[in-house]
C-alpha cells in the first residue's frame, strides 16, 4: 500500500510552512533516510528526510516549490516494490490493492515507471535540487558540469550560481525592456522571513513594556584578553568579543535571572538553565540561533558551537530547533561602527542586550591622571512587566564589573561548569 509523505512540524509553533521543491525526481528509489524534500518553516530552510524506503510517486496536484503547505498536508506517497522484483522493472503506480481507499491512492496521478528511463541515464543525472535544475536552465549552465557542496555532493541553487556568474558577466543584455522579472523561488524564501521578522518585531512591541538602559564599560581587559587567546594560536576556535561577553552575560544572569525569566500567563517563570541566543545578520534576514545550558560550557566550548551556528545560519543550513529556546538574546553591531541603539526584544524572552563598538578613549583614572582606556557601550532593552530598572540597572552592573575584569570572572566560573558537565 503506498506511504503518504506529510508536511511535518519542524517546531512547536509551526503550522504551516513553504514547500521548497523535491530533492528526488517522480519514480526515483527513495531510501530511508535520505533527504526527500525542503521544507520552510518560518526561519529556516531544512532537507526532510524520508522515514521509509520506496519509490517516489508525485501526485499532480502535489504543492509546487514555493507553495505554502499546512502541517500534516499531503505532498505525495512512497510506493514500495513488490517482493522478488528489480527496481526496473517495477512500476511506480500503486497496485489497486485490496483495502486501498481513494484518499491514500492517487488514482489520478501519472507514474513515472522505473523502466521507462535507461540505468545509463539515472546514473548520468547528477544529484541537484529543484532550485539548481531553474536556475541552470535559467543561465545556461549545464548541471552536469557543475561541483555540488551539499549533502552526498548534491548540486544546490547557489553551486549554479557561483558556476554561471562568468557566462552572466559575458552577457551584455538583461531581460527585455518591460518585462518583468520572474519571481524565483529564493525571492519568495527571503520574502516569506522577511514577513516573519517583520511579525516578529510587531508582536514583541505589541506584548511587551520595552524600556532600553545604556552605560559605557571600561573593556581594556577584556582586549588584552582577546588578543593572548590569539596570541596562544592552537587548533580551537579564537572566541569573538561576542563570545566573551555572553559568557559574562550567563555568570551574571546566574545572580539576576529575572533578566532570563519570561512572563506567561500573568506570572514570571523563571528559567531552569540560560539558552542565549546570538542575533546573526544573513543576506536573507536576521536570525537569532541559540546555544544552549551556556553555563555549562568553557568558553572555548562556547565560541566552537557558536562559530559553527553561525556558519550554519549564514547558509541556511540551520534546524528548526536551534532557533527557539532562548533565555536570553545578544545582538552586536560595534562592527559597523555603531556606539548605542535600541536593541527589541526577542519575544516572549524579557531581555536583550546590545553591543556597541568597542573605542580607544581618554579617561580619567581615580587618581586624576588621564589615560587612553578602551570603551564599549552597552544597551539593555527589557520588559518592565517583568524587571523593575533597579534590578535591571543592577545586572548591567555586575555585568560591567565581569567585562572589566573577565579573566577573574571566567577563571571563578571555570569550577561551576566543570561540576556540572560531570553531573550530566
Amino acid at each position: 500500500m503506498p506511504i503518504e509523505i506529510t508536511v511535518p512540524r519542524l517546531g512547536w509553533s509551526m503550522e504551516e510552512g513553504r514547500f521548497l521543491g523535491w530533492l528526488k525526481h517522480d519514480g526515483d528509489p527513495v531510501k530511508a533516510g535520505e533527504p526527500l524534500f525542503t521544507l520552510e518553516n518560518d526561519k529556516a530552510a531544512q532537507d526532510v528526510e524520508s522515514i521509509d524506503s520506496g519509490i517516489l510517486s508525485i501526485p499532480a496536484d502535489a504543492p509546487e516549490a514555493g507553495d505554502v503547505v499546512l502541517v500534516g498536508a499531503r505532498l505525495g506517497y512512497l510506493v514500495t516494490v513488490g517482493a522478488g522484483a528489480t527496481p526496473a522493472a517495477a512500476s511506480v503506480a500503486p497496485p489497486a490493492a485490496a483495502g486501498a481507499t481513494a484518499s491514500v491512492a492517487p488514482a489520478a496521478a501519472p507514474h513515472v515507471g522505473i523502466a521507462s528511463r535507461s540505468p545509463s541515464a539515472v546514473i548520468a543525472a547528477p544529484a541537484a535540487s529543484p532550485r539548481a535544475r531553474r536556475a541552470a536552465e535559467k543561465m545556461g549552465v549545464d548541471v552536469a558540469a557543475v561541483t555540488g557542496t551539499g549533502l552526498g555532493g548534491r548540486i544546490r541553487e547557489r553551486d549554479v550560481l557561483a558556476a554561471g556568474q562568468p557566462a552572466a558577466a559575458a552577457s551584455a543584455t538583461g531581460p527585455a525592456a518591460g518585462q518583468p522579472r520572474p519571481t524565483s523561488t529564493r525571492d519568495l524564501a527571503a520574502a516569506s522571513l522577511r514577513r516573519t521578522i517583520a511579525e516578529r518585531m510587531m508582536a514583541s512591541l505589541a506584548n511587551t513594556a520595552p524600556v532600553t538602559l545604556t552605560c559605557r564599560a571600561d573593556a581594556t581587559n577584556l582586549v588584552a584578553l582577546r588578543n593572548q587567546f590569539k596570541s596562544a594560536g592552537g587548533q580551537a576556535a579564537v572566541p569573538a568579543y561576542t563570545d566573551i561577553i555572553a559568557k559574562l552575560v550567563a555568570i551574571a544572569l546566574e545572580s539576576h535571572p529575572a533578566l532570563a525569566s519570561r512572563w506567561e500567563n500573568d506570572r514570571v517563570v523563571l528559567p531552569e538553565a540560560i539558552h542565549i541566543g546570538i542575533a546573526v545578520d544573513t543576506e536573507h534576514g536576521l536570525l537569532v540561533p541559540v546555544i544552549r545550558d551556556v553555563s555549562t560550557l568553557s568558553l572555548a566550548e562556547f565560541a566552537r558551537r557558536s562559530r559553527d551556528l553561525i556558519e550554519a545560519t549564514r547558509s541556511r543550513r540551520v534546524q528548526a530547533d536551534d532557533l527557539q529556546g532562548g533565555t536570553f538574546t545578544i545582538t552586536n553591531l560595534g562592527g559597523f561602527g555603531i556606539d548605542a541603539f535600541t536593541p527589541i526584544i526577542n519575544y516572549p524572552e524579557t531581555a536583550v542586550l546590545g553591543l556597541g563598538a568597542i573605542r580607544p578613549e581618554a579617561v580619567v583614572l581615580a587618581d586624576g591622571r588621564v589615560a587612553s582606556r578602551e570603551q564599549i557601550t552597552l544597551s539593555l532593552t527589557f520588559d518592565h512587566r517583568v524587571v523593575d530598572g533597579g534590578p535591571a540597572a543592577r545586572f548591567l552592573q555586575s555585568l560591567r564589573q565581569g567585562i572589566e575584569n573577565p579573566a577573574a570572572w571566567l577563571l571563578d566560573a571555570a569550577p561551576a561548569a566543570a561540576a556540572a558537565q560531570t553531573a550530566r
